[in-house]
């Protein structure tokens, strides 16, 4: 029997769990979950044999030691910052991992050991990131075995609302962790390669510099560049690239309307708010517009940022109760941020019938016989209903297909790595057609500039 340990049981694990648990006999499995709120998991396993479900404390050392001491693979669903108490006991006891996390600096500096032990670290395998590695590595490894020269990579990823869902003016709504939304982009200037030059935003200018996109059969949307677009370069071996862009997928439109909140400062998550339990929407609002002793706040605020009264944009923060003087947002010693994001959850969490969209958008640019080509690349994923969300199957199927490669020593390059070597985005690219997970991937027209032209 092969044992797996899965910490964590959040919402982005029930396609995971489900996935285990239908292939818990076939596979002879047996998964044991830990959390301290198993509700999720309880629906999904269902009193399965193949199942334990244990409410353990994983910070202590002990029990968290004990657990990992009998799996033969562990998956962490911890949040990230926690995962390296995980990885250190996994390597001192000879187990697999698996996350679907961003590499840290301290797990990659422990990757001699892993290998020396010959365990599998496997990172980055979620939607994104994750699927988008996969996918990109599929394409870019393609055009180069053509003879084919990189010259453009870009690349958008989108948690939205499913059209059929989508009923207000922002055409958004939370379908992740909604605090990584209202901190989006901060900590540095977006960087970037375009025709051969470093491109920087600071964030305070993210929200006015987007990018257009057409997506087949549901319409237009727009992309901002996401902080850190340069490490692709070597990840994805594209290092005479001349174009790399990696960005975040809205409707049109939202962008324009989020810079309000960020030239306000309200998405400012760096310091207290004095008295923030007793201050309503419109307080809070007031609070970074100048004083006057007879302009109304809605006044103030369209002065300010020149917005005229029948712009779709005033609309939009208005839908938001943003000028409510009675409804307090009720969070004591709050930041700005937690405050915004209060808000906008009365808004836009997603109703029980609701349904989630995952968009994703390629761009592959190259040379082939001294031809321009270009290839666009795209997928969109529609969730089921509230439990087996879109953010949920593209986050955790990759996850488990991977688990079970490891297990099956399909996967077996040692390592702390990710999902950008043919072993592991082949197997785990064609299971994924199986759940709707497919890419629609065509030629059109090349849209760059001239190489030969010295841009500015």
């Amino acid at each position: 029997m092969k044992n797996i340990l899965l910490i964590g049981a959040g919402k982005s694990t029930s396609s995971l769990i489900k996935y285990l648990r239908d292939k818990s006999e076939q596979e002879d499995l047996h998964i044991t979950i830990v959390d301290k709120n198993l509700d999720l998991a309880e629906k999904i396993a269902k009193d399965h044999p193949r199942f334990s479900l244990q409410n353990v404390n994983i910070f202590n050392d002990e029990d968290r030691n004990n657990l990992i001491e009998k799996a033969d693979i562990v998956i962490s669903m911890l949040p990230a910052r926690f995962h390296m108490q995980v990885a250190n006991d996994c390597v001192r006891l000879g187990k697999h991992m698996v996350t679907a996390s961003y590499i840290s600096k301290e797990l990659q500096a422990m990757n001699d050991e892993i290998v020396k032990k010959g365990l599998v670290f496997m990172n980055e395998i979620g939607l994104d990131p994750g699927i988008d590695h996969m996918s990109a590595m599929r394409v870019i490894d393609q055009i180069k075995e053509q003879g084919g020269k990189m010259l453009l990579f870009e690349s958008f990823t989108g948690g939205l609302v499913a059209p059929e869902s989508d009923d207000n003016l922002w055409h958004y709504k939370f379908t992740w962790n909604p605090r990584n939304v209202v901190v989006a982009g901060q900590g540095g200037a977006a960087q970037f390669l375009h025709a051969g030059k470093f491109k920087y935003i600071p964030y305070n200018k993210l929200f006015r510099r987007t990018e257009f996109l057409e997506v087949d059969g549901y319409g237009r949307f727009e992309g901002y560049p996401n902080r850190d677009s340069l490490s692709y370069q070597s990840i994805y071996g594209l290092e005479d690239v001349k174009t790399l862009y990696r960005g975040t997928m809205r409707r049109v439109g939202f962008s324009r309307a989020w810079n309000v909140f960020v030239q306000l400062g309200m998405t400012d998550d760096t310091y207290t708010i004095e008295d923030s339990e007793n201050m309503t929407n419109r307080d809070f609002v007031n609070a970074y517009l100048p004083y006057s002793p007879t302009d109304s706040v809605e006044l103030k605020l369209r002065q300010y940022l020149r917005i005229d009264q029948d712009d779709e944009l005033w609309l939009k923060l208005e839908e938001l109760d943003l000028f409510n003087g009675e409804k307090k947002i009720g969070i004591k010693n709050a930041t700005p941020a937690q405050m915004l994001q209060k808000i906008l959850e009365d808004k836009w969490t997603l109703k029980p019938d609701d349904k989630d969209m995952i968009v994703m958008y390629h761009k592959f640019g190259y040379e082939l016989n001294g031809e321009h080509k270009q290839i666009d690349s795209q997928l969109v994923v529609k969730g089921d209903d509230q439990t087996y969300t879109a953010m949920a199957k593209t986050v955790g199927l990759p996850l488990a297909i991977s688990v079970i490669k490891i297990l099956n020593g399909e996967i077996k390059t040692p390592g702390v790595q990710l999902p950008i070597t043919k072993e592991v985005y082949n197997p785990i690219l064609k299971e994924l057609e199986d759940y709707g997970i497919v890419f629609n991937e065509k030629e059109v027209e090349f849209q760059c500039y001239n190489p030969n032209f010295v841009a500015g």
